[in-house]
């Protein structure tokens, strides 16, 4: 397959690339040159919520969690 960079060096990827590989609007790609080929990969990104959640509160209530967050022991 082939694509032509755009003036501005915008590139559009083929859409059977893009569903094969699950990209979709908003996926972030990161790039990288390899023995003169660009190497396009999705990136890996984390959700700060997604990264912290369940990591807090195992056999506390909400109360004691929050007065600790707030420095009341």
């Amino acid at each position: 397959m082939k694509a032509k960079v755009a003036e501005r060096g915008q590139v559009t990827i083929p859409k059977a690339l893009r569903v094969r590989l699950g990209i979709q609007p908003g996926t972030v790609l990161e790039f990288s040159e390899d023995s003169g080929r660009l190497v396009a990969a999705k990136a890996e990104t984390e959700d700060s919520i997604e990264k912290i959640y369940g990591c807090v509160g195992r056999g506390r209530k909400t109360e004691q969690i929050m007065n600790e967050l707030r420095g009341i022991l």
